[in-house]
């Protein structure tokens, strides 16, 4: 891709209140464009704003995000999108329930208020949709031609589903031992699946290696070079879950970690809403949900470290299968500054967890959604999460996709008769 495509993308007002992408290490800021690292010291670059909104209004604005249309485009005044952004041929995510779980509430011993952000209504069933939304604006405005990414699943098939609505080609790389309807998933929208042979490590290393050959040539990678703008969609599930609340924070919420970019802004989107004047400036805490197989930041948690040592994955979790996790140490940071922790539960309380979600609230939730419910108990059992606060769970995909993981069946089968049913004792 030119420069000069580059230079006149960014002059047009596509990017809404984005100003610059700043480097979240020293401060350094750069011109929006498909950058992912710090120039001057290697740190992650991050989306930086300049809101033009009503000084002291706060009022106009949640007026004007609640006239807006149901889904993470309702928040477009405070992402780094165009304002006509849903006109354009998208798959429109966000804005999914948040549940109120007075039954797994009891189950926990939870007396303040138990909330399931259920991300499983998004249009590919996942959370990766919101990331991939805000990317495919990004790559429209680079002039990029293909949308790729490297994927424990999930993501995948949200950027071959995007890719297909916004009239791009795709080619997106994942472990070669994935779960076989996130397979299907990523694979059925007609772009190009690539397996890797090794662990999502090795995939994302490939995808470093091809972003700088001829062969990347007019590719956005929404988790590599667009990585600053697809970050930025997690940030609306704050919002959502605050709106949803009456535009309140909630005291406590738990997050899966994969790569920690997630939980991360999430917090930055709880920080924004207290700037602007949307929700009271009040503590909140941010707990980070791992599996025993993949843990590294819930380990350096517990060993009181700030540097998370990779580890090779080995868990039923494969979406949260990441083991070297590029924003680890700011999870471990977020954590601590806000006085919450980080978790992790074996497979074994990961079934578990998947089954008790689906047993007390009709909500079947992927392996990453046992993770966070397995945590959630564990931290409650540990004196660790106050079960007189209000507290908010991320359920970020569905259980369709990792039907291996749970062994479920038919309670009886018998001939189609009243007499059979009464022998099963039914």
């Amino acid at each position: 891709m030119a420069v000069q495509a580059v230079e006149s993308a960014i002059t047009r007002p596509v990017f809404g209140p984005a100003v610059a992408l700043s480097c979240r290490e020293c401060g350094e800021r750069v011109p929006l464009g498909p950058v992912f690292a710090c120039a001057v010291c290697f740190g992650p670059l991050e989306v930086a704003y300049d809101f033009d909104l009503p000084a002291g209004d706060p009022e106009a604005l949640r007026r004007r995000i609640e006239a807006g249309p149901p889904n993470i485009w309702r928040y477009a005044p405070l992402l780094p999108v165009p304002a006509d952004v849903a006109d354009s041929p998208n798959l429109n995510p966000g804005f999914t329930k948040l549940v109120q779980a007075d039954n797994l509430a009891r189950e926990l011993g939870v007396t303040g208020g138990l909330y399931v952000k259920d991300d499983s209504g998004n249009p590919t069933h996942s959370f990766k949709d919101r990331v991939v939304a805000i990317a495919v604006e990004a790559a429209r405005a680079f002039g990029f031609t293909t949308l790729s990414c490297s994927s424990t699943g999930n993501l995948a098939g949200a950027v071959g589903a995007a890719a297909a609505r916004a009239g791009f080609r795709s080619c997106v790389f994942i472990p070669h031992d994935l779960e076989a309807g996130k397979v299907v998933m990523a694979a059925v929208y007609g772009g190009d699946l690539v397996g890797i042979e090794g662990t999502y490590d090795d995939v994302n290393r490939f995808c470093s290696e091809l972003i700088g050959d001829p062969l990347g040539e007019g590719w956005g990678f929404v988790n590599v070079n667009l990585r600053p703008y697809y970050g930025e969609g997690s940030k609306t599930l704050a919002y959502e879950i605050c709106e949803q609340l009456g535009w309140r924070i909630p005291d406590q919420i738990v997050v899966p970690v994969a790569s920690g970019s997630q939980l991360t802004k999430i917090d930055k989107g709880l920080k924004e809403l207290i700037a602007l004047g949307l929700v009271e400036d009040r503590p909140y805490r941010i707990f980070g949900a791992q599996a025993a197989g993949c843990s590294p930041v819930s380990q350096a948690f517990k060993g009181g470290h700030d540097v998370v040592r990779p580890v090779k994955p080995d868990t039923i979790a494969k979406s949260l299968a990441i083991g070297n996790p590029a924003d680890g140490p700011y999870v471990l940071d977020i954590a601590r500054r806000t006085g919450g922790a980080v978790e992790d539960v074996t497979d074994a309380e990961v079934v578990d967890a998947i089954r008790l979600l689906a047993r007390t609230e009709g909500i079947f939730a992927e392996t990453a959604g046992g993770v966070t419910v397995g945590v959630t108990r564990k931290l409650i059992e540990h004196g660790v999460l106050d079960p007189s606060l209000t507290t908010v769970v991320l359920n970020t995909g569905d259980g369709l996709k990792t039907l291996d993981a749970v062994a479920a069946g038919p309670t009886a089968v018998i001939r189609p008769s009243l007499d059979a049913f009464r022998a099963a004792g039914l």
